[in-house]
Formats: structure tokens, C-alpha cells, sequence
């Protein structure tokens, strides 16, 4: 019975290192895999997902065309002059040529108003829910005391570039547009 019950737990004993425990090391091995996988496949769907909403995001807020996208800066620029209390004594907008895709319009703006007129403008052009970048700034002083500052400042915009080799009837209304944004101006 002692002799049985020895080759047994020497059975046991030889069975646990080199079944059972191997066996324990793997199953936690892929426990953790498992769980490693899950934690990444679920970062990749909400990365899908945000990727999805910032694509609709990206087309509802960017124009398909430059002459929107100029309509709306220029919009901008005048709501922000106003609210800010600047006076702009120039906005020149200038489309940048690209590829296909996206396109960019340079906005060269004038203007001159005390130092919180300035701020407030900038800080508006800052936030904006338009796709706008503010590229260049120069600020001066037309006075000793700061209170009357000028501004030049270069935004640009972007906008979806839809293929405009389309067909002949696309460039007429071009240059009527373009002649329509210079008397806007």
C-alpha cells in the first residue's frame, strides 16, 4: 500500500511538472493574448468609427468648390471685423493651385483697430469652425501709445477639389464667378 501509494505521488509529482504546469503556463499565456487581441480589435473599431464621423464631419464643413469656401471666409472676415470693432481696409483672397483633392485659398487681410479689436479678431479667427489657418500675422502701431494697431495677416482655407476638367460648359461660369468675387470685393 506504502509502495502504491509513493509511485503515485511520485506519478503526480512528475505529472504536475511536466503536464500540468506547462499546460497552466499556456492556458494564462493565451488568456492574456486573448485579452491583448480584444483590446486592440476594440481600439481599431472605435478608430474606424471616428474615422467615419470625421470623414462626415470633413465633408459636410469643407465647400466643393472655391468659390463657397471664399464666400464663407470672406463672410467670416467681415462678422469678425464687425464684432471685433476693426476696420478692414483690404481682404484679397488668392487660390493656390494644386492637385486633385484638396485645394487651398490664401487670404491676405488689411486692417487697423485698437489692440482688443485685434485680439478679439484673431481669437475669433482662432476658434473657428471654419477650416482656417492663420499662416502669417504682422502687427504694427500707428501711435506712441498702442491704442491704434494695424494688422496684416494671411489666413488660408480649404476647400474639396471636384474635377474640374469636366466639360467646357465648367470654365465659362468660372470666369463669371471670378468676375462676380472681384465686385463682392
Amino acid at each position: 500500500m506504502i509502495v502504491l501509494a509513493a509511485i503515485l505521488s511520485v506519478g503526480a509529482l512528475i505529472g504536475d511538472k511536466l503536464v500540468r504546469a506547462p499546460l497552466a503556463a499556456r492556458f494564462k499565456e493565451m488568456k492574456n493574448e486573448r485579452r491583448t487581441v480584444a483590446n486592440q480589435a476594440a481600439k481599431a473599431r472605435n478608430l474606424l468609427e471616428r474615422q467615419k464621423q470625421m470623414a462626415r464631419k470633413a465633408s459636410s464643413a469643407l465647400p466643393e468648390n472655391g468659390t463657397e469656401a471664399e464666400s464663407r471666409v470672406a463672410k467670416a472676415l467681415d462678422q469678425w471685423a464687425q464684432d471685433a470693432g476693426l476696420t478692414l481696409s483690404s481682404v484679397k483672397p488668392d487660390r493656390m493651385p494644386g492637385d486633385k483633392g484638396l485645394k487651398e485659398i490664401l487670404f491676405v487681410v488689411a486692417g487697423k483697430g485698437s489692440l482688443d479689436a485685434v485680439a478679439w479678431f484673431l481669437y475669433q479667427a482662432e476658434t473657428s469652425n471654419l477650416p482656417v489657418k492663420v499662416k502669417y500675422m504682422q502687427l504694427g502701431s500707428t501711435s506712441e501709445s498702442g491704442s491704434s494697431m494695424s494688422l496684416e495677416l494671411r489666413l488660408s482655407t480649404l476647400y474639396l477639389a471636384a474635377d474640374e476638367k469636366t466639360s467646357p460648359k465648367s470654365t465659362q461660369p468660372k470666369a463669371k464667378e471670378t468676375d462676380h468675387e472681384e465686385q463682392l470685393l
